[in-house]
């Protein structure tokens, strides 16, 4: 049976951030396991996978399946998104086991230090007004879930990425925002892409951070880059 295409409506508040409301029963939640998909899963290099698609039993069977079909190697980053009310602590702690880089704005620690670490905090607060427990959290999520990185973004005051004994700070250029859709996705895929060409972390982050900047001064999700950044 054929779903419908997967729909959210966005809307801006008056600094240019996104409020979603995303559609139920679409295609996306029916994502069905095929032969095909497993071929691909062995070969990949990198796989990107959400919470939000998951939110179905059907998908989330599909996606555990892609991944446990990958090549050990593989990068598996799981680009944490809980929106409204679609997760749960069994979610996020299943994808944490089965990923090995953990992408998360500032929000969203809070919220998963306090599902799986026990960490009382309110959303936004953690990362503001205790730096030195935010990295705490940070560490023990990698150690918990053996992950190789964990991507922290903070919006305004900039990103890190922390690895068991190392970690990368690159402020948020200040740029005019056009709006902010699609800046998280084109952080994760020019992170990803960097480390698969073969550059260090730190070279990763900061293209990463260019782009994204970038991305924010321009009206859609996947605007045309510049040759300096490409």
């Amino acid at each position: 049976m054929e779903q419908p295409t997967g729909t959210v409506k966005v809307t801006l508040d008056n600094k240019g951030v996104p409020q979603y409301d995303i559609c139920l029963g679409v295609a996306w939640d029916n994502i069905p396991l095929t032969k095909e998909m497993l071929r691909v899963a062995k070969q990949a290099q990198a796989i990107c996978f959400g919470s939000l698609a998951q939110r179905s039993e059907v998908s989330r069977h599909t996606i555990h399946a892609f991944l446990d079909a990958a090549p050990k190697n593989a990068l598996r980053v799981f680009d944490i998104n809980l929106r409204q009310k679609w997760f749960t602590a069994e979610v996020i702690a299943e994808s944490l086991n089965r990923a090995n880089v953990l992408k998360i704005n500032d929000e969203e620690l809070d919220v998963v230090a306090t599902m799986l670490l026990g960490v009382a905090s309110q959303p936004g607060k953690l990362i503001a007004e205790d730096p030195k427990q935010t990295r705490l959290v940070c560490r023990d999520l990698i150690a918990k879930y053996d992950l190789k990185m964990l991507i922290l973004t903070c919006g305004a005051i900039g990103s890190y990425v922390f690895t068991d004994t190392d970690e990368s700070y690159v402020k948020t250029p200040k740029v005019k925002v056009a709006d902010t859709v699609g800046a998280g996705d084109s952080f994760t895929a020019t992170f990803v892409a960097q480390i698969l060409l073969g550059k260090s972390m730190r070279e990763a982050h900061e293209k990463a951070v260019a782009v994204s900047a970038f991305v924010c001064t321009q009206n859609g999700a996947m605007p045309v880059l510049p040759d300096e950044l490409k």
